[in-house]
């Protein structure tokens, strides 16, 4: 007999942010707020949820993905490569180019690991191949971890998370709506295996989106956006879907923990691709939104060079 999925409930909004394509949001523990971005709508945003308060800044290229930095600020992926980006001045300092083709390519999804090395998966605009390959900036410079060359290329990188014992990784491909888990040695991906795949026919009833952002709660389990399914899901260890949130945009794009406890989950959406009706039936698509949650996240690591 299979377990009945725990219903943790609808998430509410916190910003009606109305962001293009909201993405990458990330706790700070120290500054007690949540960055976030706008890829479509080349910008970086700071939440401060207890002020309600969203300052946004300005980026000449798409921001895929962002993490903390150790010493403040943060590292951003954007379409031209690595940045440091310093909130005080609203600057960016070019840490590395991008390793790829820009014309078809961007980074997309990216998390900072337990040894400090900044991850940024890619995605091939086209979306035609699984061309796109995963990278790492570590001490200033960036190397491809791994990708086509090794048949583990994606056609969109997403859903990036670490396991808390640094043994396993985990990354979804979108379009292809499958969610991989790598075996880990020394922090290095060896073995890729498919750890969830979602129904990709979406004239089926049960169809509930494609997985894209994650992250990982102190428990060990999957947390993942669905986009276009309007839910986020709780995975276990095994892929099992065992929890579900529902979100009243389409398009949730990826999630984490924050709050004083790392048990609230915030939850990016887009308006990008939405037609005329969805907007009407979910009108604070593109917002931020949040759910209280029984079981806390962890702390995100903070990028160092060394």
């Amino acid at each position: 007999m299979t377990p009945a999925i725990r219903d943790h409930g609808v998430a509410t909004l916190v910003h009606a942010a109305r962001a293009r394509l909201g993405e990458c949001p990330l706790w700070s523990v120290k500054e007690q707020v949540l960055y976030w971005v706008d890829i479509s709508g080349q910008a970086i945003h700071r939440l401060d949820p207890n002020a309600g308060l969203d300052a946004a800044w300005a980026m000449p290229s798409e921001p895929g993905c962002i993490g903390l930095a150790r010493g403040g600020g943060l590292v951003a992926a954007l379409r031209d490569g690595f940045h440091h980006f310093h909130p005080g001045t609203g600057t960016l300092t070019k840490l590395a180019d991008a390793p790829y083709d820009t014309a078809n390519q961007r980074f997309n999804d990216g998390k900072v690991d337990a040894q400090g090395r900044f991850w940024a998966g890619a995605m091939f605009e086209p979306r035609t191949s699984e061309a796109a390959a995963m990278f790492r900036l570590e001490n200033g410079r960036v190397r491809e971890v791994f990708g086509p060359a090794r048949g583990w290329g994606v056609k969109v990188s997403n859903g990036l998370a670490f396991s808390a014992d640094g043994t396993h990784a985990f990354q979804s491909d979108t379009p292809n709506h499958v969610v991989y888990r790598f075996a880990l040695v020394d922090g290095e991906p060896v073995e890729r295996t498919v750890f969830a795949r979602m129904t990709d026919n979406r004239a089926r009833p049960d169809y509930g989106g494609r997985p894209d952002g994650a992250t990982l709660d102190s428990e060990g389990c999957y947390w993942s956006a669905q986009y276009e399914g309007g839910r986020v899901l709780r995975l276990d260890r095994t892929g099992r879907t065992i929890g579900v949130v529902t979100v009243p945009a389409k398009r949730t794009t990826m999630v984490a923990f924050g709050g004083p406890r790392l048990t609230t989950l915030y939850i990016t959406t887009a308006r990008d691709g939405a037609d005329a009706s969805e907007l009407a039936r979910y009108p604070h698509s593109g917002g931020l939104f949040s759910c209280e949650v029984d079981v806390p996240g962890r702390p995100e690591c903070e990028y160092s060079q060394r």
